[in-house]
């Protein structure tokens, strides 16, 4: 089964582009839906993160900050090291075992916001890239999260370039337009991965 890394930088339109994947019959595994159930009340997870960045990471029910932990990580280079030697194993085992459940699939499309920036890869045959202009990914990210426009392009300082993305894209979709012009890009590319897939297994 064909393994494509999706990767882009925050507020580049992953999620859009997964769902749309997920309505072609596409398995879609996320790992950043797989981080928020590695950090759920009672998990060794959200232990581990109130013993390193202490109980001011939680809300009044218990439950994990994720804007004020975003704020701790992207704020300084070691304690984001610090929050990836927690979870990002944890992720790496975790899509292996989603992987080994699916039957049947010509390719996996695995959802890997940080995979160019992470230390503990997880392997894929392809490398996916959305890419955004920058300026619509700040606008974006202003809207999204309620940010000014210094906290946006801090968020953007902390990952790795654009540039950098382009270098290491394997495919790369352009989302700057119309959801509609979007979904031409996928559908393209959804039947070049058939294709691939096809031929791997020949």
């Amino acid at each position: 089964m064909l393994r494509i890394g999706l990767t882009g930088g925050i507020a580049s339109g992953k999620s859009a582009v997964s769902d749309c994947f997920a309505s072609l019959g596409v398995p879609v595994i996320d790992t950043d839906l797989i981080s928020r159930e590695l950090v759920q009340p009672g998990t060794e997870g959200l232990q581990q993160i109130i013993e390193n960045f202490g109980d001011g990471v939680l809300d009044e029910t218990g439950k994990l900050d994720r804007a004020r932990l975003r704020a701790i990580v992207f704020a300084s280079d070691d304690k984001r090291q610090l929050l990836e030697n927690i979870l990002h194993p944890a992720i790496r085992d975790r899509v292996e075992e989603l992987v080994a459940e699916i039957i049947q699939a010509p390719y996996v499309i695995i959802v890997i916001p940080l995979l160019l920036e992470t230390r503990y890869p997880i392997p894929v045959d392809r490398v996916l890239v959305i890419d955004t202009d920058e300026e619509l990914q700040l606008e974006r990210l202003e809207q999204r999260d309620n940010l000014n426009r210094e906290q946006a392009r801090a968020m953007l300082r902390a990952q790795t370039t654009r540039q950098q993305r382009l270098k290491n894209a394997d495919d790369i979709i352009r989302n700057n337009g119309s959801i509609e012009e979007l979904h031409a890009q996928l559908r393209t590319l959804h039947h070049d991965y058939l294709v691939m897939a096809d031929k791997a297994e020949a």
